[in-house]
């Protein structure tokens, strides 16, 4: 019996100003229980995460998830490490093209699949300059005043 959609969606928004994103990849994590039920309240944030290598294994820092509000003795760190959980060839390949001078690994979006499980949208992104920002912010105008006329 395929479970309930969940319209749990936590987004990095300050990623797509800062980075210019080049190839997306979809990552289970490795959670506790305390964790996943305050993903599902809605209390997770992913301002200033990233992800970065210990050997040849991937996790996230920086990611907040707040206390359970029920949990007990289990309760978590909301900022511990956490892994994730890629294949091999997807790991080998962020790999190379992380050492790479001015990529980096980065978290955009948290979610809740359709079988239950929390997924992060992490993304091989390049540094913005600054007048990349000011372009983006540019291009945004437009766009509100077309959609108001």
């Amino acid at each position: 019996m395929p479970k309930a959609k969940s319209n749990i969606e936590i987004k990095n928004k300050k990623a797509s100003f800062e980075y210019e994103f080049i190839e997306s990849f979809t990552a289970g994590i490795v959670l506790t229980g305390t964790e996943i039920k305050s993903i599902r309240a809605g209390k997770a944030s992913l301002a200033d995460s990233y992800c970065y290598f210990v050997g040849s294994e991937l996790f996230v820092r920086n990611m907040h998830i707040a206390d359970y509000w029920w949990g007990s003795f289990n309760k978590h760190d909301p900022r511990r490490e956490r892994k994730l959980l890629l294949t091999s060839r997807e790991l080998r390949k962020l790999f190379r093209a992380s050492r790479e001078k001015g990529m980096t690994i980065v978290a955009t979006r948290l979610f809740i699949a359709q079988n239950g499980y929390a997924k992060l949208n992490i993304a091989l992104a390049r540094g913005k300059r600054e007048y990349d920002k000011r372009h983006s912010i540019k291009e945004k105008d437009i766009r509100r005043e077309q959609e108001r006329e």
